[in-house]
């Protein structure tokens, strides 16, 4: 069952990390992707060495870790340790065994999850700068960026650019009838509706007039194939109703795409940075960094960056670290631009040792 994002449901995902200090809007965008499932007693949720990319959340009752068949450890719902994500390294260190009559967990897509904590830390638009000037000119943000953030275009772009994607957006009004797309056109935009909706329709050798496809309505993307290949249009979008979409130039896109100038190291090259005078920075958030980080690292979460920068000594290479990645490519790409001489850890902690303890 996926969440329906009512404020009892935000508040139990605000108890684990980390969603605890997560903006509204975000936690909603997330909340609308997060299942709620059950398990009964003896129920494998993961095995060892899964690679699946799926998050876990203990609700209830109480699971074994087990590692060649042995016990290794004993998670149970409400200690702080369920407050984490479960043995969330990847390939899994240890298997998940329901040990209570039966559990209730929550269950998530890592890369999701991945974008939307990313874009929660980096994101400092706001969100009328995308609407209109009146007063319900245009419905709450959230439904159309929980679209785009959705979007498998969007997911290529690099994370240090998230928020440029918002800052090239462009506001369309249309009114009933307009066509925002044709078939056979070239592909030059993605599109997300705001408000309003859309028909789709696919002329053919029997029917010129088209054959409806589908209703679009608000928080609908369209035209992504534009933006990841150079095929031309394959059906016509026409506007049912009065609407604003918000649109993403092709060339926009391209420019996004391209991943800023970063330094790159696997984590034995990061052990050797650190060994020989350099600094990690762990760009997670407090509670993820009580869970597991690297021997002396220094945490400086990802939102409080640029507050913190000014004590950062610019003659140290430091290598920034997060889960996965992606925050810590933000984070690297900041202090780049500003003379830092900083490295990335490929791939995150959650692949190395350090998540295994």
């Amino acid at each position: 069952m996926e969440l329906s994002g009512t404020s009892k449901e935000l508040a139990v995902l605000k108890s684990f990390s980390p969603f605890e200090n997560m903006r509204p809007e975000n936690l909603l965008t997330l909340a609308r992707r997060v299942r709620r499932l059950q398990a009964p007693k003896g129920r494998l949720l993961f095995s060892e060495g899964d690679e699946e990319k799926q998050t876990y959340y203990l609700l209830s009752g109480t699971i074994d870790l087990m590692s060649e068949g042995e016990v290794v450890g004993t998670i149970r719902s409400g200690t702080p340790k369920s407050k984490n994500p479960l043995a969330h390294a990847l390939p899994r260190p240890y298997s998940a065994v329901v040990t209570s009559d039966r559990i209730e967990y929550l269950y998530i897509d890592s890369e999701f999850l991945d974008v939307v904590v990313t874009w929660d830390q980096t994101g400092s638009y706001k969100v009328s700068e995308l609407r209109g000037t009146e007063e319900g000119d245009a419905p709450p943000a959230n439904d159309w960026m929980t679209a785009l953030l959705q979007s498998k275009a969007f997911h290529r772009i690099p994370p240090a650019n998230l928020q440029a994607v918002f800052m090239r957006l462009q506001r369309v009004d249309f009114r009933a009838g307009e066509v925002v797309i044709k078939q056979g056109a070239d592909g030059d935009c993605i599109y997300i509706i705001v408000k309003g909706g859309c028909v789709v329709t696919r002329e053919t050798p029997l029917n010129k007039e088209g054959i409806k496809l589908a209703e679009l309505r608000m928080g609908d993307t369209f035209g992504e194939e534009a933006l990841i290949s150079e095929t031309r249009r394959n059906a016509t979008v026409t506007m049912l109703t009065d609407g604003c979409l918000m649109r993403l130039a092709k060339e926009d896109f391209h420019k996004l795409l391209h991943e800023p100038l970063l330094q790159w190291v696997d984590y034995g090259e990061a052990k050797g940075v650190v060994a020989a005078g350099g600094q990690w920075i762990d760009v997670r958030l407090p509670s993820e960094f009580e869970h597991y980080r690297a021997d002396g690292a220094l945490n400086i979460p990802l939102y409080s960056l640029r507050l913190k920068m000014g004590a950062l000594d610019r003659k140290r290479h430091y290598v920034v670290c997060c889960d996965t990645g992606r925050r810590s490519s933000a984070c690297a790409y900041i202090l780049s631009e500003r003379g830092f001489n900083a490295s990335v850890l490929k791939g995150g902690l959650s692949a190395t040792e350090v998540a295994r303890k």
